[in-house]
């Protein structure tokens, strides 16, 4: 998977996803930005709630089990010198329906410990590289 996303203001990048969809981040007014799209931490959340969320489903519905309503608040605490990373994050899941709660917890679970691919990027080995004026840089960040 490979996305781009260009600087477009004082503080906001946007870009179109690998699946054509058009996202815009920028930076709340106290930073310089001028509150044009989310913050980039917020997109953290929204993805981990998004990916653990479309599991959770999809693991239901292989249980032969419908959902009648179904949403997550999801809860980040920061720490406070940068850079101000998550600590921890709660997931809290509503559902509704007749739903055994045996089954529920085994799919947050299965979802959680095995599928949400998001949740375990959260700890991964992050690597970086640049280029300066299409210069491709020489030194390891």
């Amino acid at each position: 998977m490979k996305t781009t996303i260009k600087w477009t203001d004082p503080m906001s990048f946007s870009g179109i996803t690998p699946s054509g969809h058009e996202l815009k981040l920028d930076a709340a007014p106290d930073v310089g930005g001028q509150n044009t799209g989310a913050r980039p931490t917020e997109f953290l959340l929204y993805a981990l709630a998004g990916c653990t969320g479309i599991d959770i489903i999809s693991i239901l519905k292989k249980m032969r089990l419908e959902p009648t309503d179904f949403s997550m608040d999801v809860e980040g605490s920061r720490a406070e010198e940068h850079p101000k990373r998550f600590t921890a994050i709660h997931v809290h899941y509503a559902l509704e329906g007749d739903l055994p709660e045996d089954k529920v917890v085994r799919a947050i679970k299965l979802s959680k410990d095995k599928y949400c691919s998001v949740a375990h990027s959260l700890s991964a080995d992050i690597t970086a590289s640049y280029s300066i004026n299409g210069q491709k840089g020489e030194q390891s960040v």
